[in-house]
């Protein structure tokens, strides 16, 4: 018997988030019956962290014990091939046996992506966030580091336990334009709260458009004080990549 990590891949469009839920469709359910095709019988694979539904992710990581006496590119060929195509294991390695892909992680590292534009566009719209009117771009670019650094951020995410903490660090915050006019921000923190992202990108995107000074935002994370509500949509959101010390 070994421990196996895999990187992950999904589009996330099709499925009620990463995390197994009775009668829906997940990447974990997916993945578990994948597995159980090549005699994996264990209660539940090890996942880093949740993706809500249509949330995408090219880093997502999980675990698993399974007794196979190949090698791991052939199991990494043997999930594939039952996987869906909208899912695909990306690497596969073998890990100790104490390894925990949530547990273990050290930071995590989301990209949301959206452009400007009065009208919809087909080609994109699946996984980039279209929202007008434009923005200030300095304003945009200049504000994200507001967020850097450890702070309380309740008014910007929710509780993932009943009664845990909401102060994070965040070591990476930053918008980048590409070449055709799309915009991404880039995340990097050792955790997440609930929504963290998508309420990150709603209120920037906001202040940019003139809807909200940024004192407010920063007031907000000084004293929790309260934001305008509003979220990002799900679909403009990637999980780009876990990160571990020793086991990585």
């Amino acid at each position: 018997m070994a421990r196996y990590q895999v990187i992950l891949a999904y589009d996330g469009t099709g499925y009620t988030g990463s995390q197994r839920q009775a009668n829906s469709r997940t990447v974990q359910g997916e993945l578990e019956k994948s597995l159980r095709k090549l005699g994996w019988s264990d209660r539940a694979v090890l996942m880093a962290g949740r993706t809500d539904t249509g949330v995408h992710a090219t880093g997502q990581v999980a675990a698993f014990d399974l007794e196979w006496t190949h090698s791991a590119d052939k199991l990494l060929w043997a999930l594939n091939k039952h996987l869906p195509s909208d899912l695909v294991v990306r690497s596969l390695q073998p890990i100790s046996a104490d390894f925990h892909p949530r547990f273990d992680a050290t930071s995590r590292e989301y990209r949301y992506r959206v452009f400007f534009e009065p009208i919809r566009d087909p080609l994109r719209d699946k996984f980039v966030w279209r929202t007008w009117p434009a923005v200030d771009e300095d304003v945009l670019k200049r504000n994200a580091s507001i967020f850097l650094g450890k702070h309380d951020f309740a008014a910007i995410g929710s509780r993932t336990t009943p009664k845990g903490t909401t102060v994070r660090t965040v070591t990476k915050a930053e918008w980048k334009k590409m070449p055709d006019g799309e915009w991404q921000f880039e995340v990097r923190a050792d955790a997440f709260l609930y929504r963290m992202v998508r309420r990150l990108v709603f209120v920037q995107v906001s202040v940019a458009q003139g809807k909200c000074p940024v004192e407010k935002v920063q007031h907000a994370l000084e004293k929790q004080g309260v934001l305008l509500a509003g979220l990002a949509p799900a679909h403009g959101l990637t999980l780009v990549e876990v990160t571990y010390g020793s086991h990585d």
